[in-house]
């Protein structure tokens, strides 16, 4: 337990951290700052328009139009306006924290390049956390910034950034287990959950799923309308459905009467929140080993299959339904708590104030 701090998070700006969340960063983004402030720290939240008031001081990122000229406009040089208008609102805050002394430490939890490029203009420490792989202009701010400690939230993401800058810790996701509690599994039916999108892959848990002979009941928002158009919708059926974006407990309650969660990874997962998430409601993972995936299970509660391989996935599937549920639950509690993860926060906010 460390002494009460004045602690700012800077979180994503494009989907607002409020349920039901758009993706893990916004769900461990909100469980990051309520969690804080339950311990008693003083926490100002920036996020971006919809975010969830209750997360202490909340302060919108609010992209304002841009106020260009016509000549500036026509230049070949001009980016979209929306990357413009989401530059000028992080560049405004930066600016504003240098200025701030009343923060003790501020947590960068967005995958905006300019906290980081910014971060030696301001007099406390900046912790980021790195929920991606390396991308280019992360990347390239990075490369420059030594006012930054840089967090990993898994081994294989903290491998992927090693060669570009040195990773201070690794602090894996949490989730809160109260909330994902242990279900029956009783409902006879594979569970899908995330967004769709075809990184996530959803179109291969529904053959996958088909060639073990399981209904599969797919849940999570759809942000990519022409992939779920092409590839999602043509496989919905009477034994495949789709139930739209959940909030925490409607979720809850469909993962934890699945057999088993099915999770496809089509890039290297840097964590992997639903794959907590099923653990913890007791419902054991079939799933592609791809990026940090196999760190997070042991074949106690999960069966792994190569990636892309939808016949070794539906045998994965079949295999790891007959998991016990309580050595899955017993994982999670070991190894994906709130609790855990809000400690090695606690713990490195000592270190650098």
């Amino acid at each position: 337990m460390t002494r009460h701090l004045r602690v700012t998070i800077i979180a994503g700006s494009r989907h607002p951290i409020a349920q039901p969340f758009a993706g893990g960063m916004e769900a461990q983004t909100w469980l990051l700052a309520s969690g804080l402030g339950a311990r008693g720290h003083d926490v100002r939240v920036f996020a971006g328009p919809g975010s969830d008031p209750a997360l202490g001081q909340m302060e919108i990122l609010d992209h304002q139009p841009l106020e260009l000229s016509d000549e500036a406009r026509a230049d070949v040089s001009m980016p979209p306006e929306a990357f413009m208008r989401e530059h000028h609102a992080y560049q405004q805050l930066m600016l504003r924290l240098a200025t701030d002394p009343t923060v003790d430490v501020v947590h960068n939890n967005s995958l905006h390049y300019l906290p980081v490029a910014m971060a030696d203009l301001l007099r406390c420490p900046v912790v980021t956390t790195l929920h991606t792989p390396p991308t280019p202009w992360l990347e390239s701010a990075s490369a420059d910034s030594a006012g930054s400690l840089f967090v990993a939230v898994s081994e294989h993401t903290a491998e992927r950034w090693s060669p570009k800058l040195r990773i201070h810790r690794v602090i894996r996701n949490g989730i809160d287990l109260g909330l994902w509690s242990v279900g029956p599994g009783d409902g006879g039916y594979a569970v899908w959950t995330g967004r769709l999108v075809p990184e996530k892959g959803p179109h291969l848990a529904i053959d996958a799923a088909a060639k073990a002979g399981l209904p599969l009941v797919l849940a999570g928002p759809a942000y990519d309308h022409a992939y779920v158009r092409d590839e999602v919708l043509p496989r919905l059926g009477p034994t495949v459905r789709w139930v739209g974006h959940l909030d925490q407990a409607a979720l809850t309650r469909l993962v934890g009467r699945a057999s088993v969660a099915v999770v496809t990874p089509c890039w290297d997962e840097p964590y992997g929140l639903v794959v907590a998430e099923a653990l913890a409601c007791g419902t054991p993972v079939a799933a592609f080993a791809r990026g940090a995936v196999p760190e997070l299970v042991t074949a106690a509660c999960a069966v792994l299959a190569e990636p892309g391989d939808v016949d070794g996935l539906a045998a994965a599937i079949l295999r790891a339904r007959g998991l016990a549920r309580g050595d899955a639950r017993q994982h999670a509690e070991l190894t994906c708590s709130a609790t855990r993860m809000m400690d090695e926060y606690e713990d490195l906010y000592a270190d650098v104030t």
